[in-house]
C-alpha cells in the first residue's frame, strides 16, 4: 500500500507540474508565427467539448471519430464521437491511452502514456487492439515505456514514440511477433508526433529549443535521418502529433502554441493555418461521414475542433 501511495503521489505531482507549465505558457501567449510562407487561415469551429484530457484521434470505416481520453483522477478510456454529436465509450478503463490507428474494424491504441512512466522509466506500457464491433480486446506488445505516438507501416509493423525520460526515441513492433519490441533509434530527441506517407516516416520532437521533424526511410528506420526545421521554441511551443494530408503535406499540432502548421516535406517551407486552439494534441483529416477536406483536432482541454480550408 505504501508503494502504491508513493506512485500515486508521484503521478499527481507530475500532473500538477505539467498543468502549471501549460497554464503559464498559455498565459504568456503563443509564440509569434515566423513560418516561412504566408497561407490563408482555415476556418476554426468547435465540434464537441466536455471530454476529459484528449490525446489523440482516428476515424474508423463506420463513421466514428475515436478519441483517446485521459483522466488525472483515474483511468482513461477510448471514446467515440458521431457526426450528429452522439458520444460513447468504446474501451473503458484504459490507463493513459495515447496514439490510435485503425485497420478496418480493428483499433490499435497505446496504454501507459503517462508523465511518471517516462520520467521514472516504468515498463508498464502496451499496444492493445479492440474489435470495435465485437468489443474484444487483446494486447499486441508489452513492456513499453510511455508509448505515445503510434503509426502502422505498410508491412504491418507498428512504431511507437517516447518523448520523456532518459531514453527517448522510437520502438518498432514487428508484425506477427508481439514480443519483438525493438528500440530502433534514440537520436531523435523528445520524439512525440509520428506519421507516414508510405515511403517515409516523420517524427516530430517536442521540447528541444530548436524543433524539427526527422524524415526516415520507412524501409530502413535506422538509416540516415533528414531534418526539417520547425518554427517555434520547444519548451513554449511543444510540437505534438501530426498527420500527412491527401496533398502530401505534413500537418503538425503545436500544443502550447495552440496552432497548426502546414509543412512541405520536400522544401521544408511552412505556414500557420490555424491559431486559437489551446493545448492542441493531434490532427487528422476527416473519415467516412465527416468532411474529408477538414482537419479535426483534439486538445487537452477536452474539445474536438475542426479546421476547414478556405
Amino acid at each position: 500500500m505504501k508503494a502504491r501511495a508513493t506512485t500515486v503521489a508521484i503521478i499527481v505531482a507530475s500532473a500538477v507540474m505539467t498543468s502549471a507549465v501549460m497554464t503559464s505558457a498559455v498565459a504568456m501567449g503563443a509564440p509569434s508565427a515566423s513560418a516561412d510562407s504566408v497561407c490563408s487561415p482555415w476556418t476554426l469551429g468547435t465540434v464537441a467539448s466536455g471530454f476529459g484530457t484528449l490525446e489523440n484521434l482516428a476515424f474508423d470505416d463506420r463513421g466514428s471519430l475515436l478519441l483517446s481520453e485521459t483522466s488525472l483522477l483515474g483511468t482513461g478510456s477510448i471514446r467515440s464521437l458521431q457526426p450528429d454529436g452522439t458520444s460513447g465509450v468504446v474501451v473503458p478503463d484504459v490507463t493513459s491511452p495515447g496514439g490510435l490507428v485503425t485497420d478496418g474494424d480493428l483499433l490499435y491504441f497505446t496504454t501507459g502514456n503517462g508523465t511518471a512512466a517516462g520520467l521514472f522509466d516504468l515498463h508498464d506500457g502496451t499496444v492493445d487492439t479492440v474489435d470495435v464491433l465485437a468489443g474484444e480486446r487483446s494486447t499486441v506488445a508489452r513492456g513499453l515505456v510511455m508509448p505515445n505516438g503510434l503509426v502502422a507501416l505498410g508491412n504491418g509493423d507498428l512504431v511507437v514514440t517516447r518523448n520523456l525520460g532518459a531514453t527517448t526515441g522510437i520502438t518498432r513492433i514487428h508484425a506477427g511477433e508481439p514480443d519483438s519490441a525493438e528500440t530502433v533509434r534514440t537520436d531523435l530527441g523528445t520524439a512525440n508526433g509520428i506519421a507516414s506517407d508510405g515511403d517515409a516516416v516523420y517524427v516530430a520532437n517536442t521540447f528541444e529549443p530548436a524543433l524539427s521533424i526527422a524524415v526516415l526511410d520507412a524501409r530502413n528506420l535506422a538509416g540516415d535521418a533528414r531534418r526539417i526545421p520547425v518554427d517555434g521554441f520547444g519548451p513554449f511551443t511543444a510540437s505534438d502529433d501530426m498527420t500527412v494530408g491527401p496533398d502530401g503535406q505534413i500537418y503538425l499540432a503545436q500544443n502550447l502554441a495552440g496552432r497548426v502548421l502546414r509543412i512541405d516535406p520536400e522544401s521544408g517551407s511552412s505556414c500557420v493555418i490555424g491559431t486559437g486552439m489551446p493545448l492542441t494534441t493531434s490532427v487528422e483529416f476527416g473519415g467516412p461521414g465527416w468532411d474529408r477536406n477538414s482537419l479535426y483536432a483534439t486538445s487537452f482541454d477536452g474539445t474536438v475542433r475542426q479546421l476547414t480550408p478556405p
